[in-house]
């Protein structure tokens, strides 16, 4: 169904503006790259993390399985030398590129086709709801963490708290 297509594409548009907002918000650099808790991750982390889930799933869609071989998954939980704001951004941007690619070649037919993620069968449908799923939820966590570090400075990204009535 095109407006299927429409609508994912819409949502992942979405979802990259969103997390790319959150990040300019972050001021000073050193943050993106803070780790609260032992056990949790940083927005570079998340970032890289969904940059290499985003190119791995999409990259071939249709034709070989999204966990490519080439990925390594552990070492986008690892903060690597040199990393910048840049060098994350373009890691987000090479991320990003080959969902929209597939995407915009996808056709209603395609939907019911199968494809292979980790060997499990799952239709294309079923595929580009995981993958949306995972995404929300990974932006969602950079959103949160930008807003801490952004503290009293965090412009919000949605409707302001008291201000539906005038938003509508």
């Amino acid at each position: 169904m095109q407006a299927f297509l429409e609508d994912v594409t819409r949502q992942y548009r979405s979802h990259k503006q969103l997390g790319e907002k959150a990040i300019a918000q972050v001021g000073n650099d050193a943050d993106l790259f803070v780790v609260l808790g032992a056990e949790d991750n940083s927005i570079a982390m998340i970032v890289k993390h969904l940059a290499g889930n985003l190119r791995s799933w999409w990259t071939d869609f249709l034709g070989t399985d999204g966990d490519k071989p080439d990925r390594n998954r552990d070492l986008e939980f690892e903060h690597e030398a040199g990393e910048t704001r840049a060098s994350l951004l373009a890691r987000w941007a090479l991320g990003w590129r080959p969902v929209f690619n597939t995407l915009e070649k996808l056709t209603p037919d395609d939907l019911s086709r199968t494809v292979h993620i980790r060997s499990e069968p799952l239709l294309v449908v079923q595929a580009i709801n995981r993958n949306l799923t995972h995404t929300a939820y990974h932006v969602g966590q950079v959103v949160l963490l930008a807003k801490h570090f952004a503290g009293d400075g965090w412009r919000t990204l949605s409707v302001p708290r008291n201000r539906r009535p005038q938003h509508n």
